[in-house]
């Protein structure tokens, strides 16, 4: 299958590492920290209100203590994160991603429910795989 007509889907991290609205920061880093992400959906229920990234929690990183206890997800947070569809293909994604300058894009299903969380490293694994398919017939 050629690479355009690849579904997002089949590089999405279904199941991704999810963070509650009202996390603080240092709850939203150590989660970060224990599963090695760098960005995480933030729901409300099963939806997805928002996208923290790891430069969102630098920029509040010098806040003294008292102050992070304070700040919660809900201040930090992306509250328009770029969203596709688990259908779209793989190649109009990377480029949304490139024009709006993002790391990550929320995937939901067909039906609109969060599916999972599509990243530049996703991209480049898929990079990796079709140009190692392209340059090793066979695999």
């Amino acid at each position: 299958m050629p690479l355009t007509r690849v579904p997002v889907e089949e590089y999405t991290t279904p199941d991704a590492v999810t963070a509650d609205e009202r996390m603080t920061i240092d709850e939203l880093q150590q989660l970060m920290d224990r599963h090695g992400v760098r960005h995480l959906p933030v729901l409300r229920g099963d939806t997805v209100v928002g996208l923290i990234s790891e430069r969102d929690l630098r920029l509040v990183a010098g806040l003294s203590a008292a102050e992070k206890m304070q700040v919660q997800a809900t201040d930090i947070m992306a509250t328009d994160p770029l969203t596709v569809r688990a259908s779209t293909p793989l190649d109009e994604v990377a480029l949304a991603m490139s024009e709006r300058k993002v790391g990550s894009v929320i995937v939901n299903d067909d039906d609109g429910r969060f599916y999972g969380i599509f990243t530049a490293t996703d991209a480049l694994n898929a990079l990796i795989e079709t140009v190692r398919r392209s340059t090793m017939p066979g695999l």
